[in-house]
């Protein structure tokens, strides 16, 4: 696992069996969850300039260095993909219908971050055909939580006494596909200075407003430990951030649910 920029996966190839398909443009996460449900890919001139969604469970291998993304597709199956208006909503319809095309289970059939799993990849394989259940149906038609992150980018965050900055990105983990922090620029408040949060740590998000709130006080957030965003986020960093604000780490909370998950189903 790494935890990286999310804006650095922008222009990053996709490359699926047959050649490339286009590059990264950004990306949709869910707002319950905070995971990263599909990359949105611009296919160039090769799809007339068409746009197509890529979800993380076709990933097989994540290239910094030379900036590509391995998927388990074709480049047939991509350009036969369902189409997608990302000026419009997603609807939890069109989802099911994407997810159906490849294959997939729906990641919002379980209680983990991806339905059943942890991390995208055990989606991959193909589910159990099962007649779907009343429940199933219900939340195949319910609205989508998914979020544009260029859309969020400049969303205001306020503490609980008083604004503290805005949103200026994200910061991701490459195995689960998750939004691990929020990166907030505190401009007029702390002139020149960036901080890391936690989504878990927000209260609420107010979609019609543009705000964040967030469960800490300022005088918190400029007492936690200094962040470098010339440095990498290390787990050493990670602890003494979640202690300074005595709140139990994501990978702490998750660890319990797989254990949690493995007695149950013994």
């Amino acid at each position: 696992m790494m935890l990286t920029y999310a804006t650095h996966l922008k222009d990053f190839a996709i490359r699926a069996a047959g050649g490339e398909v286009g590059t990264v443009d950004e990306f949709y996460f869910d707002d319950e969850t905070w995971a990263i449900r599909y990359l949105i890919v611009d296919t160039g001139g090769w799809l007339g300039g068409r746009k197509v969604l890529i979800s993380p469970i076709s990933i097989i291998r994540t290239d910094w260095q030379t900036r590509q993304l391995d998927v388990t597709l074709t480049k047939l199956q991509v350009e036969n993909s369902p189409p997608i208006d990302t000026r419009k909503p997603v609807s939890r319809q069109h989802e099911s219908t994407y997810l159906g095309y490849y294959g997939y289970g729906n990641y919002w059939g379980g209680s983990d971050m991806w339905g059943q799993s942890f991390i995208p990849g055990n989606l991959a394989i193909p589910p159990m055909s099962f007649p779907r259940t009343a429940d199933q149906i219900r939340r195949e038609s319910t609205d989508s939580h998914l979020r544009s992150s260029e859309a969020v980018t400049g969303y205001h965050i306020d503490a609980s006494d008083g604004e503290i900055g805005h949103v200026n990105g994200f910061v991701m983990d490459d195995e689960a596909w998750a939004i691990r922090y929020i990166e907030v620029a505190t401009r007029n408040w702390w002139p020149g200075k960036k901080v890391l949060v936690s989504p878990a740590w927000m209260e609420r998000v107010s979609w019609e407003t543009s705000k964040f709130y967030l469960g800490l006080s300022r005088d918190a957030i400029q007492n936690a430990p200094a962040y470098d965003e010339a440095m990498p986020i290390t787990r050493e960093y990670e602890n003494r951030l979640y202690f300074h604000f005595g709140r139990p780490p994501y990978w702490l909370r998750e660890g319990l649910a797989k254990s949690s998950g493995a007695l149950t189903s013994v």
